[in-house]
């Protein structure tokens, strides 16, 4: 099946998703009119003198003296001195959303680019073709200058790229992808990389994944309290009512629907752990966090980060400050509290369920057999690693701004480095939320009820696709097995979900 992605469109996280593998970029005619535009608006600014920064001009702190004559030159002048970052290469499928962020933003027509540049992206992103991005040297004020220069270099045939997988150097990359090497001059180069197209995206993938793991942790606190025969009173539709939060209303109807048909087993304390009874606000409290992530998100992937921008209608080129990533810097540091947060509750969960004083009296650890074998042991061991780490590393970016470019950017979002710490900490809550759904498909086979809920039965036998620890055996690849079943079971929810919508 062919995937595509329209840039006349909105654009989506689902896009995003699409965008690690080849994609086919369309842009009709509207779109290409536009760019023209702007690109023709352009050539009219320079040619009545008008100053335009980076066209006519040196960048940042030079400013204040001219840029190259030659124009293709500019180019040059643009790039080579941003060839300064460090660090690992980023994920491939983070560099590719921020490449299809990008061409979305130059699709605008307000940052008066060539439209061969849009072609050029389109193409690269119908391949495997893929610029080596640093991790480091970002500060996300004047867009992600230094990683978007490495890809606007290796579009060029400059620097390094991957192709199906493999580093080489980008012009052997372009020849194996069958695409040429990106003429660009210096207003081209700069609408390449004058935008936070990398923090958007990595902002908007954090955020997807995070949200699948927001769902699969109320799933799993639903299969939990079956389990344990817990009176599903802490779901009570009044209760959560009278709390007056939406997202305690909203996660709460969900964990009912998850958990209907639960039946106490009038052995449990009247009051359960908060790890329990409070689950519902506290991810009630994430579902609000996150929805405001939701509007950062949405209003970065329909905006244009550039400067300047150009307005051919109003004969005006415009200098400003639209690659600034405030938004996004406050946005990411607020999905890490949320990812901190619902990681706590998944490991006290776990936490909870391997304790004999605390699950009812099922073995410790879940051990099938204790002394002899370890069940749990190794895996709660790692999830406490797992939490600990993204603890400690939750300070938030956007509070860190330090001067920089003789203080023409005297202030800083650091929007770039919050952005990539939620994408990495949202991989860590996956894995933790694996480790509890192996401790619940565990706890079945050590003596725990099977479900009473039709949904929460559902959840179990999809995890039951594990083997069970009997005998011990090593167990990270179970973790990880056990997230992507979570996972796929939280999208096919949501698929079956819209289809009954949709034909109601």
């Amino acid at each position: 099946m062919t995937i595509k992605v329209d840039l006349a469109a909105p654009l989506r996280l689902a896009d995003l998703r699409v965008a690690a593998g080849p994609v086919t970029v369309v842009f009709g005619d509207e779109v290409r009119a536009r760019v023209a535009t702007g690109r023709t608006f352009l050539g009219k600014a320079l040619g009545d003198d008008r100053a335009i920064y980076g066209a006519t001009t040196g960048f940042g702190a030079l400013v204040g003296y001219a840029g190259r004559a030659d124009q293709r030159d500019q180019a040059d002048n643009t790039l080579a001195h941003l060839g300064a970052g460090q660090g690992p290469d980023l994920a491939p499928d983070v560099v590719r959303a921020t490449l299809l962020v990008r061409a979305w933003s130059l699709a605008r027509g307000a940052s008066g680019v060539s439209p061969h540049v849009i072609d050029a992206l389109a193409a690269m992103l119908g391949t495997t073709f893929t610029p080596a991005m640093p991790r480091f040297g970002s500060v996300g004020a004047s867009g992600d200058l230094i990683p978007l220069g490495a890809a606007a270099q290796a579009l060029r045939g400059r620097g390094h790229a991957y192709v199906d997988g493999v580093r080489m150097p980008a012009a052997d990359a372009l020849t194996k992808a069958c695409l040429e090497p990106l003429p660009l001059d210096g207003r081209d180069a700069l609408a390449l990389v004058n935008g936070t197209s990398l923090t958007t995206a990595a902002l908007g993938l954090a955020l997807d994944r995070v949200r699948t793991s927001h769902r699969v942790v109320q799933t799993l606190t639903c299969l939990l309290a079956d389990l344990l025969g817990c009176d599903p009173q802490f779901l009570d539709p009044a209760l959560l009512a009278a709390y007056g939060h939406p997202g305690a209303i909203e996660v709460g109807h969900a964990m009912r629907a998850a958990s209907a048909g639960l039946r106490e087993s009038g052995t449990r304390p009247l009051q359960e752990p908060y790890s329990i009874r409070c689950a519902p606000q506290l991810l009630g409290a994430a579902e609000d966090a996150l929805r405001y992530v939701d509007g950062v998100v949405a209003a970065d992937l329909g905006g244009v980060s550039d400067n300047p921008l150009f307005f051919p209608a109003d004969d005006k080129v415009v200098h400003g400050g639209n690659f600034f990533g405030q938004p996004a810097a406050f946005a990411a540091d607020v999905l890490t509290m949320v990812i901190a947060q619902v990681g706590n509750l998944a490991e006290r969960q776990l936490d909870l369920l391997v304790d004999p004083g605390r699950n009812g009296g099922l073995p410790p650890m879940l051990a099938a057999g204790p002394g002899q074998q370890h069940g749990l042991q190794g895996v709660q061991l790692a999830s406490t690693a797992l939490i600990a780490e993204i603890r400690r590393d939750s300070v938030p970016a956007s509070l860190q701004s330090l001067p920089t470019n003789l203080h023409n950017q005297d202030v800083i979002p650091l929007g770039t480095q919050a952005a990539l710490r939620a994408l990495d900490q949202a991989e860590l809550l996956r894995l933790i939320t694996g480790s509890l759904g192996l401790g619940l498909r565990q706890a079945v086979h050590v003596g725990a009820r099977r479900p009473t809920a039709v949904g929460c039965d559902r959840t179990l036998r999809a995890l039951e696709e594990i083997a069970p620890i009997d005998p011990d055996r090593p167990l990270d690849s179970d973790v990880r097995r056990t997230a992507d079943i979570l996972e796929e079971l939280e999208i096919s929810l949501i698929s079956h979900s819209y289809g009954e919508r949709r034909d109601a």
